[in-house]
């Protein structure tokens, strides 16, 4: 998976205005918007969780817990 570029969210862009037209999309076209589609969600997700692996929370007894580590030991036991 590679990095999500304003070039290919602008392709992105370009397929969606395209399938919006009388025209459509071709099938290539069809694959294409898909994979870009699955490659910006991913990207997405990742960013997401990178971002909530690096949240900390206080509990009120005054113990701290990282999301990050309590989902690492979830996916561990599971």
């Amino acid at each position: 998976m590679g990095e999500i570029t304003k070039e290919k969210i602008g392709r992105i862009n370009e397929l969606y205005r395209k399938s919006q037209t009388g025209g459509g999309l071709t099938p290539e076209e069809l694959s294409e918007q898909e994979a870009l589609r699955r490659e910006y969600i991913d990207a997405v997700k990742a960013n997401l969780r990178g971002q909530l692996n690096n949240i900390d929370i206080k509990e009120p007894d005054g113990t701290v817990r990282n999301l990050g580590e309590e989902h690492k030991e979830k996916e561990q036991e599971g």
